[in-house]
């Protein structure tokens, strides 16, 4: 594994969560006093990490294509200790974009191509997140899914019902054994050591998670410590079924 491998993040303004609201909106006050509107690119319920009065971390990027000039991008929790957590679904496809580049998930075996977005499924419209192709290899697919909730030291997916991740699980399974098919379960906290599936909030996806690790389906729940700076991947966790 790479371990001098990081993510920069740009500069980011702390502040203090007033609120969230409409899903998309949330009302936070900077260090200045000055009270911003951020965009909340998370449609979740942000189980546990949604704090009123809680540190928060935001980017600025004033646009003329953007309504909002801010995005909020990290909450502080102190679950176990103060531990940052990232807020933004969009981030973590990007990360791993980067770490695929890097080649520092060794799990994955050898690959010299990588696409994203490639359709598959039993109907042709759903994307994977990534499609790796080595000369002498079978296609990997790789589904990634943020992962924010924790109880204590375990990390938690989902935090709510989805349909849409029972459905990735059985598209996923569809491919077996022609292909490898992998979930990779972004765990976007550093203080999370182990993951499983969140059966409290959606029994089916355990279910069907279950089911398809059964099958062949192959689970990376990939460790991440969360700055305000960078972004460092702190290999697996353990997978507790």
């Amino acid at each position: 594994m790479n371990t001098e491998w990081t993510y920069p993040f740009p500069q980011l303004y702390p502040g203090k969560l007033l609120k969230r609201y409409k899903r998309f909106l949330a009302d936070i006050e900077l260090e200045s006093g000055e009270v911003i509107t951020a965009h909340c690119p998370n449609t979740g319920p942000m189980t546990g990490i949604c704090h009123i009065g809680g540190p928060v971390m935001v980017s600025h990027n004033p646009s003329p294509k953007r309504k909002l000039a801010y995005t909020w991008e990290l909450a502080e929790v102190n679950d176990t200790r103060p531990v940052w957590v990232g807020t933004n679904t969009a981030l973590p496809n990007r990360v791993i974009k980067s770490a695929l580049e890097a080649h520092i998930i060794p799990e994955l075996g050898p690959y010299s191509t990588i696409k994203t977005e490639v359709k598959y499924g039993r109907d042709g419209k759903s994307r994977i997140d990534f499609y790796l192709l080595g000369e002498d290899s079978q296609p990997i697919y790789v589904e990634v899914k943020n992962t924010t909730w924790a109880h204590e030291t375990l990390a938690l997916f989902p935090d709510t019902v989805t349909t849409r991740g029972q459905k990735h699980l059985r598209e996923l399974t569809d491919l077996l054994p022609e292909a490898r098919a992998v979930m990779l379960y972004f765990i976007n906290r550093g203080d999370c050591t182990a993951f499983a599936p969140g059966d409290e909030a959606d029994p089916t996806y355990g279910e069907l998670l279950r089911a398809a690790i059964a099958a062949g389906l192959e689970v990376l729940p990939c460790r991440f410590d969360i700055t305000p700076t960078q972004i460092q991947y702190l290999g697996l966790a353990e997978l507790s079924l």
